[in-house]
């Protein structure tokens, strides 16, 4: 098939999906165009079948705000037309979804039918889409996609509850490219470049956003040092980054705590890691906890959104009630105490990324493509 993905470029959980799903296309066959106003961060050519195509917004002085749905609807209509593309999938409903609709309309007026698949992914239904600003246009772009899914069972019942949804949403989760992670543990893992040999090395991963609860993550590593040697990594840039360093250094450990800024190269940070932190305010999935997962860690994390989905207490690691930093601590600790336990834990984590894998989620939006035209 020959299919568009719209998505934000960075180095958060939707746009990082978004493009491993491309490549996967594309890697079995399908012609994919990307249309973005940015190159994907994780974004590799080394499929003839994959293409970029940049959203440009020309600047003009009437606008405060530069129209970026109308440059993307208008860049989207453009491409269609141009490599006949079958079906726009476009991740975060925000503008995507509605500026998706809009090309749609623009295509039926030159005789062309592409049909739109929405996924959903988190904030752009329970931070943004839901504010009354951008409700209405939220929820019509929801109903008038042709197939729209949802990265969690959490995910889909909120947006239910948020939205008068007159479509069905299928529930199709986040995915990991397993064989990836596998290949950076027979890789040599040199953990003494960070820690001692009798050290743990915990490790968080985000977009330093407030909803992500980083000065929590240094509160619990500061708690847990005091009885387990350890080493913190701390992976992402965003605005409370800032905030993060001055109380690790307040609490006199920022000796013991890395900040590495962004990376495209996760798996072979996660090879290092025993326990993964992840005490978000809210998470629709949780996608970092399952990378971290297949990378053989544990998870602590709240059990907040669509996080009990993925790690599952007691097993792949512990659930928290939010902002129980004593609780996560504790938790961790228990996790740490001896390597029986830490094998054992990780060992579970790995298991259970396999329902999770890219082989089994790839052959689902295959077919909801192909259901777009099925149900036409």
């Amino acid at each position: 098939m020959k299919i568009g993905i719209v998505c934000y470029p960075t180095f958060g959980g939707s746009g990082v999906v978004a493009t491993e799903l491309g490549m996967a296309l594309a890697d079995k066959g399908h012609e994919v165009h990307f249309i973005t106003y940015n190159q994907p961060v994780r974004l590799d050519f080394l499929s003839h079948n994959l293409h970029f195509h940049q959203v440009v917004i020309e600047e003009y002085p009437l606008f405060e705000y530069q129209p970026y749905e109308l440059a993307l609807s208008s860049k989207m209509v453009e491409i269609t037309r141009k490599y006949k593309l079958e079906v726009l999938h476009v991740h975060y409903a925000i503008p995507h979804a509605y500026a998706a609709f809009m090309a749609k309309q623009m295509l039926k007026e030159k005789g062309l039918d592409v049909r739109v698949v929405t996924t959903l992914h988190g904030t752009d239904i329970t931070l943004v889409g839901s504010h009354p600003t951008y409700k209405t246009a939220v929820e019509f772009s929801i109903n008038n996609s042709d197939v729209v899914t949802a990265v969690s069972n959490n995910l889909k019942e909120t947006t239910n509850s948020l939205f008068n949804i007159t479509k069905d949403i299928a529930v199709v989760y986040n995915f990991i490219d397993t064989i990836k992670y596998d290949n950076a543990h027979k890789q040599e893992c040199k953990r003494s470049a960070l820690a001692k040999p009798h050290e743990r090395i915990l490790t968080h991963i985000s977009n330093f956003r407030p909803v992500k609860r980083v000065e929590d993550v240094i509160k619990v590593f500061n708690e847990v040092r005091k009885t387990v040697p350890s080493k913190l990594l701390m992976v992402g840039e965003g605005p409370e980054k800032i905030k993060a360093e001055k109380l690790a250094k307040k609490l006199e450990i920022n000796q013991d705590v890395f900040f590495l800024g962004n990376s495209t190269e996760i798996e072979k940070i996660l090879c290092y890691t025993d326990v993964f932190l992840l005490p978000s305010q809210t998470e629709s999935f949780g996608l970092a906890a399952l990378e971290a997962m297949a990378a053989k860690s544990a998870v602590i994390s709240t059990n907040t959104g669509g996080l009990p989905e993925v790690n599952i207490h007691g097993e792949t690691g512990f659930l928290s009630n939010l902002g129980d930093v004593e609780d996560m601590a504790k938790n961790t600790i228990s996790i740490l105490k001896d390597d029986a336990t830490l094998t054992r834990f990780k060992e579970n984590a790995k298991a259970h990324t396999k329902r999770f894998s890219l082989e089994t989620i790839l052959p689902v939006y295959e077919d909801l493509y192909k259901s777009c035209y099925v149900r036409q």
